[in-house]
């Protein structure tokens, strides 16, 4: 036997178990002929595998070419999310338990997976519920604060996740699920770089390296991308026309709550630096012009202000990737994007440091 037929013949039993996901389970309670089914969740049309229970236990397989986030779904109601490759997997529980609760043997990637869950799911929740108060007007800075530590805490736990589980494609997952929490590209792509081809190379890895080609449109740093947009009266106003002043682009609405709060901050700070090479560009995402002129009006926006009455499909919201008002960004006088989403002090302390007081 050859070199290269010795190497096939060690190597050959290890590439035929990984050819192929394999899910062994015993349900305690489970009725016979209880459909169990594996769908791939980035298309749930697709079925991978599907099998019927008999004396609680069931075998189905399906073939991945990465390890992926699957879902497994045991008749009508039951279902769960795992992360699983092409392995040997067992699952044991009870129907009488919620199936987040029943265990799963043989696969790291979901060891990691469940790490993961129990990690960051919490701290989700609390960053929701404090948006919630947030947005529902109950704004303090003791809940600002809350939240500061919050988002700090969790970017915490991104690095200490993914140093321990460089190899896992879970880590591409941790990554991409809070990269909302920053506006650091390049802390982004250290993250990413950190990590392996394993982990990489896959849908999750793959998912995250857009997100990162998507990080850097508009990043801190970069050119502003220009745009043209009708003003009240009908007039085209471009973005380009506002080079050599500092411009706030704002994205707001009539309707967004927070944004009118807002905008007494921002009329203060827009009269303080008015004569100093700063003005402000709103780009309203309202749909009835009555209302949106009507804001304008009563609170006294005496900037260029414009819209295409198109709502959350406003384009230049949509060009600008804006899912949550009220936003912004802060530009310098050649188009620059120097800071994001500054409000309040944090607005009025940025332009003082750049234009004095």
């Amino acid at each position: 036997m050859n070199k290269i037929s010795l190497f096939l013949a060690l190597i050959l039993p290890v590439c035929t178990m990984a050819q192929k996901l394999t899910i062994t389970g015993n349900v305690e309670g489970l009725p016979d002929n209880t459909a169990v089914v594996l769908i791939d969740l980035e298309n749930a049309s697709a079925t991978l595998g599907e099998a019927k229970s008999k004396g609680g236990n069931f075998v189905l397989s399906g073939k991945l070419e990465a390890p992926a986030i699957l879902g497994l779904m045991v008749g009508d109601t039951m279902k769960t999310a795992v992360f699983l490759g092409n392995e040997n997997v067992k699952v044991s529980g009870s129907v009488k338990t919620k199936m987040d609760d029943w265990k799963f043997t043989g696969s790291k990637t979901q060891d990691d997976f469940t790490e993961f869950q129990d990690l960051f799911i919490p701290k989700f929740e609390k960053i929701n519920q404090l948006g919630i108060a947030l947005q529902s007007g109950m704004g303090s800075d003791s809940l600002s604060n809350a939240m500061k530590s919050q988002v700090d805490d969790i970017q915490e736990s991104v690095d200490l996740f993914i140093k321990k589980h460089p190899s896992s494609p879970v880590s591409a997952m941790a990554i991409l699920s809070t990269i909302g929490f920053t506006e650091d590209v390049s802390l982004l792509e250290k993250r990413a770089n950190a990590l392996t081809r394993e982990a990489m190379g896959t849908a999750m890895g793959g998912q995250l390296k857009k997100a990162l080609v998507d990080a850097r449109f508009n990043a801190v740093g970069s050119v502003a991308t220009d745009f043209m947009q009708k003003d009240t009266s009908g007039k085209d106003v471009s973005l380009a026309q506002f080079r050599g002043k500092y411009v706030l682009v704002d994205f707001w609405a009539s309707w967004c709550g927070p944004c009118r709060r807002e905008n007494v901050n921002l009329v203060k700070t827009f009269n303080k630096y008015k004569d100093r090479n700063f003005t402000v560009l709103g780009v309203s995402l309202d749909e009835e012009k009555d209302r949106w002129l009507a804001a304008i009006k009563k609170d006294e926006l005496a900037w260029t202000q414009v819209s295409d009455l198109k709502g959350w499909e406003n384009e230049v919201a949509q060009k600008y990737r804006i899912t949550a008002i009220p936003r912004n960004l802060l530009l310098g006088p050649d188009g620059k994007i120097l800071a994001k989403d500054l409000r309040g002090e944090d607005l009025d302390g940025k332009l003082e440091a750049l234009l004095g007081k």
